[in-house]
């Protein structure tokens, strides 16, 4: 299933519903009530209830046979698919030609950094900022994974089963922060500089997650073109290495890194401006788009 949030006319009252191919959506609250089943209205509830694929499942059934809580999608507009994660966690030089473009060493184990979830930010949302404070913002595509229960000392082979899904998104990096502060949170973290969405395709929906064709436009030019087969650390030692350090809770996000021809290491550079729409597009996954803009 695809998992978002969406809203008729105010972001902050988005709510959490499943797309259908048929270009409907299905409001799980209103269908999960009429069907005497209580679904909370926001993703990171949802993935806290006990049994939520099972619940979830019988409000898809209850729509499907009632049209109760079926929404045109024409009709919606698209929030980010988890607004209020406790925490972003990601993943760092996860590419090795990414690694390389900017002369840094291969990894032997993961390395981690964090955004604030003030960050997180929606499809067709703008990415803003302040260009007295920076002047290098740069694109970073990257797959993100969403977890579905509480993970703490996980193994490996076991870590596939937190996993509540997987979507796209855009590590936005204000390099010049990034590099200065001999450490990344600030550049990594200003407000809007986490884009994630359309949706949370869960893992049934993906043949092969490290098999998935990877890619960046900034104003229609691809400047990254990569798959996720090109991953130093995949998902599963991601989400278990994590876990031996801190506990990840349901609707947390694991953005997993960024393959090569991130504007910053390209020559000229190529470094986002106000009114310039970037998109990152995931197979399988769809695309997420941006627009900038100064503030």
């Amino acid at each position: 299933m695809r998992i978002g949030q969406f809203y008729d006319d105010d972001p902050s009252e988005s709510w959490v519903g499943v797309a259908r191919p048929d270009g409907t959506v299905i409001d799980l609250a209103t269908a999960g009530d009429a069907a005497g089943i209580e679904i909370p209205s926001q993703t990171r509830a949802l993935l806290e209830q006990w049994e939520w694929q099972r619940k979830t499942d019988l409000a898809i059934e209850h729509a499907a046979e009632t049209g109760v809580g079926v929404v045109d999608a024409a009709s919606v507009s698209r929030a980010a698919p988890v607004t209020d994660p406790s925490k972003v966690v990601c993943v760092g030089l996860n590419y090795r030609d990414h690694a390389e473009e900017g002369d840094n060493p291969i990894p032997e184990t993961p390395v981690l950094f964090s955004k604030f979830p003030t960050c997180v930010n929606g499809p067709d949302q703008a990415i803003t900022w302040d260009p007295n404070l920076t002047q290098k913002v740069d694109y970073e595509a990257e797959l993100v994974v969403v977890i579905g229960k509480e993970a703490r000392n996980v193994d490996s082979a076991d870590a596939h089963g937190y996993v509540a899904g997987y979507t796209v998104g855009n590590d936005v990096s204000a390099r010049d922060l990034q590099h200065g502060d001999g450490q990344w949170v600030r550049g990594k973290s200003l407000d809007t500089f986490a884009p994630i969405g359309p949706e949370i395709a869960t893992p049934e929906e993906i043949d092969d997650v490290h098999d998935l064709e990877i890619w960046t436009e900034v104003n229609g030019e691809r400047l990254q073109d990569s798959t996720t087969a090109n991953l130093i650390f995949g998902i599963d030692e991601l989400v278990s290495f994590c876990s031996q350090a801190f506990t990840l809770n349901p609707g947390d996000l694991l953005f997993t890194g960024t393959p090569p021809g991130v504007g910053v290491y390209r020559e000229p550079p190529v470094l986002l401006e106000d009114g310039d729409t970037v998109t990152v597009g995931i197979d399988g996954l769809g695309k997420l788009t941006n627009h900038c803009q100064f503030s």
